[in-house]
C-alpha cells in the first residue's frame, strides 16, 4: 500500500515551513524538517536552498555539507581559477562546523585530483597563482589532516592520503630538490610515530621502508632503534585507550559513551591534551548528528560536550586566538546555551582586559545577537544564566568607575521582563530580582527603588513565598514596619506554596519589633490562616487520592495479560462460578470478619466491580505489532489506514530512533494480529516495510551483575542490532529485582543476541537471555521472585554465606543467599535467601528464632508489597524526612530507569512514579543522602527534562500542593531546613498549631534584621522612584 503527499501537498508544507522558519530560523528542527520536505518535492535547487539556509543559522554537519559540496562539484567548471576558489572555499567551510572524517577526506582526495590533473596538463589556468603549487599543497594538506590527526581509530584515513602524497613528490623531486623533501618526509614520519592511532605497525613499516631507500644504509639499525623507541609511549597510548574505543563502537558512539570516554581522559594526572581535543571534537559532532536527527537528548549533551571542551582548552592554557575560534564555532552550535555564552562573555572579558571599551563593545555585540535566538528567549534557565553574565560584566565595570548604575539596572529590569514573558511561571528562584536588589542596596542609594521591585515581584509571582518574604524582608531593612505588617496580614490566609515560611517570618518580625497585642494578634491570624489551609490541603488531598486510585487500577489492570489468567472450565451448569484471583492480600482468611463498607454491597455490585475489572485488562504483549523500516516523516494516520482492515486499533505509537523510524500497532483484540502481520513487505511512500509480533523482537535478560545500569545493557546488546528500548522493572516493591527487557527493531536481532544466553558475567553468574514469550512467561525466573524469598534479619557478624545454605537448604532447594556485607566482609546482620518454590519459601519461615552463632534470628518472606499496618511511632516523619519529590519527568519515564540515574548522586532507595502529575516519590537510604540532591550545585537532566528536586510534603500526600526551594536570601527570614518545617495539615498529629506552639517555633528561627538599609557612594545621579517604578514595568 503506496501512502504518499501529492504535489499541491508538498509545495503547501514547503510554503508554510519557510514561514515558520522566517519567524524562528534558530529552531533547528524546523530547518531538518524543510530540508526533508524539500527533498521529497524531487527538486534540486529547493534541497540546495533548504541545506543553504541551514548552514546560515546553524552549524551543520556532514549530513548537510556533503550534498552541497557534491552539488557544487558536479555544478562548477573546475578550469576556471573562480570556480576552484568557491569549491576550496566551502570545504573550508564545512570544516569549521563540525570535525568530519568523510568531508577531511573528500577534501583530500580533491586537492590530490586537482594537482594531478594540473601536472599531466602541464599547464594552470590563469589567475590561480600560489594555488595548486607543490609548497600551497604541502601546506594545504598538512592544515586539512591536523584537523582530524588525533583520531585514534581513523586519522590514519587522512594521513595515508598526505603519506603518498609526500611519497610520490619525493620520488618525482630533482636531485637539487630532494635533500630538503627528505628532511620534509622524515619529519612527518616520526611526528606520526609519535602519536597515538591504530595502524601505528604500518606506520612503522612505512619510515623503514623510507629510511631504506632515502637513508644511509650503515644507519639504517640505528634510525629504526632510534624510531621504535620514540614510537614506544605513543603505542602504549593506544593500546591504553583502545578498550575505550572498543567500547565507544560497541555501543553504537552512544553520548554517553562519549561522555564517560571524556571524563575518563580528563581525570588522568595529566590529560592528553592531542587526544582529548578530537575526543571532544568527535563527541560534539556526534551529539549535532543526532539533535538533528531528532534523538531526545541531544541538545543538552551538545551543549555539555561544548560547555566542557572550552572549560579544558581553558585550564590547559590554549592560547587565546584558538579558544576564540572555538567559543565562536560553539556559538553556530549551541546559540541557545546560556551557560556557552556566559563562558564566551567572560572570556572576552578576560581577553580584552586592557580594553574594556573594546571588551564592552564585543561582549554587547553577543548579548544582542542572543537576543534574537528565540530558543534561548523562551527558555527561563538559559536566559537567566545569560543576563547574569551580562550584568556581572557590567557591575565589574561600575565599580572600577567605568560606567554609572543606569546601564547595569535597565539591562537587569531588560532581562526580568524577558524571563516574565519566556514563561507564565518565570524564575522561580528570582534570581535576577535578588541581583537587582542587591545593586540597589549594595551598590547604590536605591533602596527605594528596591521596595518598587519586590512590590512589583509580588504581583507577578503571587503565590510565591520567596516573593513575599524579600519583599517584606526589604520593607524591615527600610524601617517601614508598619508596611511590612501590613504585608503580613495581607498574605497569611492566602493561597501560598510555602504559608509555613510566610507564618514563620511574621512570628519572627513580631518578636523584634511587635508589641504584646501585635504578638498575639499575629499569632490568632496565623492560627486562623493554619484552619482554612488545612481545609483546602484536605480537598486537594483527596482529589489526589481518587486520582491516585483510578490511576492504580488503570495500571494495575493494564500490566495483567489477559494470557496470564487462567480461564475457567466449568462443565455443570449449576455449578458456582469460580472466584477472580484479583488481589489475594485483599481476600480474607476464613473466619475473619468483614469490613465495614463491604456489608452494605449488594452482590450485583460485587459482579459488576468484577466485571470492570476484566474490561481493564489488556493484552499489549500478544495485541501488539511492531512496524520498522518506515520513511522519515510517516504519520500516525498513514499507519491507522494500513492497518483498518486487520481490527480495531487501540493506539498507534511512532518513535523516532537514531538510524530509523518505527512504530507499535495495538489492537483491542488478539485476533486482528494475524491479519495485521500480512502487512510485512508492503509499502508507506513507496518504501517497503517490516511488521512482526513485538515479542518476538523482545528478549527477557537476567543475573547480570548488581551495578549494572541501562548503558551497560545497551553496550552490550547494542552490537547485535539498532536498539528500540531498554524496559527496566520497578524497585519500589522488590529491591534486589534483576531483570530487563531488551527490544529491538528486527526479530532477527533479537535471536543473534541469544549467544549472550550463559554467558559468565561477574561474581561467577552466568546471563539468561530469552525471547520474552508471553506464553513462556513462568520460566523466568524473576516472575514470582518476591514469592520465593526469605529474609533473615538478627544475625551475628560471624555468619557466613554457607552457614545460612547449609541450615535453609534443609526446607528445599536453595537458588541463591545475598549476604549484605559491610566494607569489612562481615554480615551487616542480614541477609536474603532465595529458594526454587514459594512452598519452600513459606517451609523455611519455621527457622524464625533460630539460633544461629549464638544469636536468634527472625525469618520472614521478602515480599515488601506485604506492609505491615502498624508502623514504629515516628516511622512515617522518619521516611519524609529522608524522601524529596521529582518534578518535571518526562513523559514514559521508566521508574528503574530514573532510580539508575538518580542513584549516581545518591543512595536511593524506592523510586514510585505519578506519570499522571510527571513527577515521583523518591525514598533515600538517609536524610544525608536526600540532603545530597536538594543541596545539590548543579541541576540533573534526565532524558533532556531539567528535573527539580524539592523537599517532600510534610502536611498531607505529596501530591497535595507544590514545595517552593528553600530561600537563598540573607534577610529577616532564612528558611530552616525543609525537613524541619511546622508540621500542619492533613496527616499531621499536629492539626493546628497553638500560640505558644508557633511562638516556640519562631524563637529559634535565624533572625538577621539590619538596623538600617545598607548603602554605598553613587557615582551618579539617580532616577526617581516613579521613573524606576515605570522602566520596571517596561511603561506600563
Amino acid at each position: 500500500m503506496d501512502v504518499d503527499m501529492n504535489e499541491a501537498d508538498t509545495l503547501e508544507a514547503l510554503s508554510g515551513i519557510l514561514e515558520r522558519l522566517t519567524e524562528n530560523p534558530y529552531d533547528i528542527s524546523l530547518h531538518a524538517e524543510h530540508i526533508r520536505i524539500a527533498r521529497s518535492t524531487g527538486i534540486d535547487d529547493q534541497v540546495e536552498s533548504a541545506l543553504e539556509m541551514m548552514t546560515a543559522f546553524w552549524a551543520a554537519g556532514e549530513e548537510v555539507w556533503l550534498p552541497l559540496i557534491q552539488r557544487k562539484l558536479e555544478q562548477s567548471n573546475l578550469q576556471y581559477p573562480q570556480d576552484l576558489r568557491a569549491v576550496l572555499d566551502l570545504f573550508n567551510r564545512a570544516e569549521q562546523d563540525y570535525l568530519s572524517i568523510p568531508i577531511l577526506q573528500k577534501h583530500l582526495q580533491f586537492l590530490v585530483e586537482r594537482y594531478e590533473h594540473f601536472a599531466e596538463s602541464e599547464s594552470k589556468p590563469d589567475g590561480l597563482e600560489d594555488l595548486f603549487t607543490p609548497d600551497w599543497m604541502h601546506d594545504t594538506i598538512t592544515k586539512v589532516v591536523s584537523q582530524g590527526i588525533g583520531h585514534l581509530t581513523k586519522s590514519h584515513l587522512l594521513w595515508d592520503i598526505q603519506r603518498d602524497w609526500e611519497f610520490e613528490r619525493l620520488q618525482n623531486s630533482s636531485a637539487d630538490e630532494r635533500e630538503g623533501l627528505v628532511s620534509v618526509v622524515e619529519a612527518m614520519l616520526l611526528e606520526r610515530l609519535q602519536q597515538p592511532h591504530a595502524n601505528y605497525e604500518e606506520t612503522f613499516q612505512a619510515y623503514s621502508s623510507f629510511t631504506t631507500n632515502y637513508k644511509p644504509h650503515d644507519q639504517y639499525e640505528s634510525l629504526l632503534v632510534k624510531a621504535s623507541k620514540m614510537r614506544a609511549r605513543s603505542v602504549k597510548g593506544f593500546h591504553l585507550r583502545e578498550e575505550l574505543e572498543n567500547s565507544l563502537e560497541r555501543s553504537n558512539f552512544s553520548l554517553e559513551g562519549y561522555a564517560y570516554y571524556i571524563a575518563v581522559e580528563r581525570r588522568r594526572k595529566t590529560p592528553d591534551i592531542f587526544v582529548v581535543k578530537t575526543l571532544c571534537e568527535r563527541a560534539i559532532a556526534e551529539a549535532a548528528k543526532r539533535r538533528f536527527a531528532g534523538e531526545s537528548g541531544a541538545e543538552e549533551a551538545l551543549r555539555s560536550f561544548w560547555t566542557g571542551y572550552v572549560d579544558f582548552l581553558r585550564t590547559q592554557d590554549v592560547e587565546g586566538e584558538q579558544l576564540l575560534v572555538t567559543f565562536r564555532r560553539g556559538l553556530r552550535s549551541v546559540p541557545a546555551s546560556g551557560e556557552f555564552l556566559a563562558r564566551y562573555m567572560r572570556f572576552l572579558e578576560r581577553s580584552l582586559s586592557l580594553n574594556s571599551d573594546a571588551a564592552a563593545a564585543e561582549i554587547t555585540a553577543v548579548y544582542e545577537k542572543a537576543q534574537s535566538v528565540v530558543p534561548l528567549q523562551s527558555d527561563v534557565e538559559q536566559l537567566v544564566t545569560t543576563v547574569l553574565a551580562r550584568a556581572g560584566f557590567e557591575k565589574r565595570l561600575v565599580e572600577a568607575g567605568k560606567t554609572g548604575f543606569d546601564t547595569l539596572v535597565e539591562l537587569l529590569t531588560d532581562g526580568i521582563s524577558r524571563v516574565r514573558k519566556a514563561s507564565k511561571s518565570g524564575d522561580p528562584r528570582l534570581r535576577l530580582e535578588k541581583y537587582l536588589s542587591a545593586i540597589c542596596t549594595d551598590l547604590g542609594d536605591l533602596q527605594a527603588n528596591a521596595v518598587v521591585l519586590w512590590e512589583d515581584t509580588t504581583k507577578h509571582y503571587k503565590t510565591s513565598y520567596l516573593a513575599w518574604t524579600s519583599y517584606t524582608d526589604c520593607l524591615v531593612k527600610q524601617h517601614m514596619y508598619e508596611d511590612a505588617r501590613r504585608v503580613f496580614r495581607d498574605i497569611a490566609a492566602k493561597n501560598l506554596d510555602w504559608p509555613e515560611a510566610i507564618w514563620e517570618a511574621w512570628v519572627s518580625f513580631e518578636q523584634l519589633h511587635g508589641t504584646v497585642e501585635e504578638i498575639e494578634d499575629a499569632l490568632d491570624r496565623i492560627e486562623r490562616a493554619q484552619t482554612q489551609v488545612n481545609a483546602r490541603r484536605a480537598k486537594e488531598a483527596e482529589k489526589a487520592q481518587l486520582a491516585a486510585a483510578q490511576l492504580i487500577a488503570e495500571t494495575q489492570a493494564s500490566t495483567v495479560p489477559v494470557a496470564e489468567a487462567p480461564v475457567p472450565t466449568q462443565t455443570d451448569p449449576t455449578a458456582q462460578p469460580a472466584a477472580m484471583d484479583v488481589d489475594s492480600a485483599a481476600v480474607p482468611e476464613a473466619g475473619s470478619k468483614r469490613k465495614a463498607e463491604d456489608e452494605g454491597l449488594p452482590e450485583s455490585s460485587k459482579k459488576a466491580r468484577h466485571h470492570i475489572t476484566h474490561i481493564f485488562c489488556r493484552d499489549r504483549e500478544n495485541c501488539t505489532v511492531f512496524v520498522a523500516d518506515l520513511p522519515a516523516g510517516a504519520q500516525e494516520d498513514e499507519l491507522a489506514a494500513l492497518f483498518k482492515d486487520c481490527g480495531t486499533i487501540r493506539e498507534i505509537k511512532i518513535t523516532q530512533l537514531p538510524n530509523s523510524l518505527v512504530a507499535t500497532v495495538e489492537f483491542m483484540e488478539r485476533d486482528s494480529v494475524p491479519a495485521a502481520l500480512t502487512k510485512d513487505k508492503k509499502r508507506i511512500r513507496g518504501q517497503e516495510i517490516a511488521v512482526h509480533l513485538a515479542w518476538r523482537s523482545t528478549l527477557y535478560v537476567t543475573n547480570f551483575p548488581e551495578d549494572a545500569d541501562d548503558t551497560f545493557i545497551r553496550t552490550l546488546f547494542g552490537k547485535y542490532g539498532e536498539i528500540f528500548d531498554v524496559r527496566w522493572p520497578s524497585k519500589k516493591f522488590k529491591s534486589t529485582r534483576r531483570f530487563c527487557y531488551v527490544q529491538y527493531t528486527s526479530p532477527g536481532s533479537a535471536e543473534a543476541a541469544l549467544e549472550l544466553n550463559g554467558v559468565d558475567m561477574a561474581e561467577g553468574r552466568k546471563l539468561s537471555v530469552y525471547i520474552s514469550n508471553p506464553e513462556r512467561r513462568k520460566e523466568r525466573t524473576d516472575s514470582d521472585a518476591n514469592e520465593r524469598e526469605v529474609y533473615v534479619a538478627g544475625l551475628s557478624k560471624l555468619v557466613t554465606k554457607e552457614d545460612l545454605e547449609n541450615l535453609f537448604k534443609t526446607y528445599g532447594t536453595v537458588k541463591d543467599v545475598r549476604m549484605i556485607l559491610d566494607d569489612k566482609g562481615r554480615s551487616k546482620g542480614f541477609a536474603f535467601v532465595e529458594f526454587e518454590s514459594e512452598q519452600e519459601a513459606r517451609a523455611a519461615l519455621a527457622a524464625n528464632n533460630h539460633e544461629l552463632k549464638k544469636r536468634r534470628m527472625a525469618v520472614t518472606l521478602a515480599d515488601s508489597r506485604v506492609r505491615p499496618k502498624n508502623k514504629a511511632p515516628g516511622y512515617r516523619e522518619e521516611v519524609r524526612n529522608r524522601s524529596v519529590r521529582v518534578r518535571n519527568l518526562p513523559p514514559g519515564t521508566q521508574e528503574g530507569l530514573l532510580q539508575q540515574a538518580l542513584e549516581k548522586h545518591a543512595k536511593v532507595k524506592r523510586v514510585e512514579v505519578f506519570a499522571d502529575l510527571s513527577e515521583a516519590d523518591v525514598e533515600l537510604e538517609s536524610a544525608a543522602e536526600a540532603g545530597k540532591l536538594l543541596l545539590r550545585p548543579d541541576s540533573i537532566v534526565y532524558n533532556g527534562n531539567t528535573l527539580q528536586i524539592v523537599a517532600e510534603n510534610t502536611t498531607g500526600p505529596p501530591t497535595s500542593r507544590p514545595i517552593a526551594p528553600p530561600s537563598a536570601n540573607t534577610g529577616l527570614f532564612v528558611p530552616r531546613n525543609a525537613v524541619s518545617r511546622p508540621r500542619a495539615g492533613l496527616g499531621s498529629r499536629q492539626r493546628g498549631l497553638g500560640t505558644a506552639q508557633i511562638a516556640s517555633q519562631a524563637s529559634g528561627a535565624s533572625s538577621n534584621a539590619s538596623a538600617s538599609g545598607s548603602s554605598a557612594s553613587n557615582g551618579g545621579g539617580s532616577k526617581g522612584q516613579d521613573d524606576f517604578r515605570k522602566m520596571l514595568l517596561g511603561g506600563k
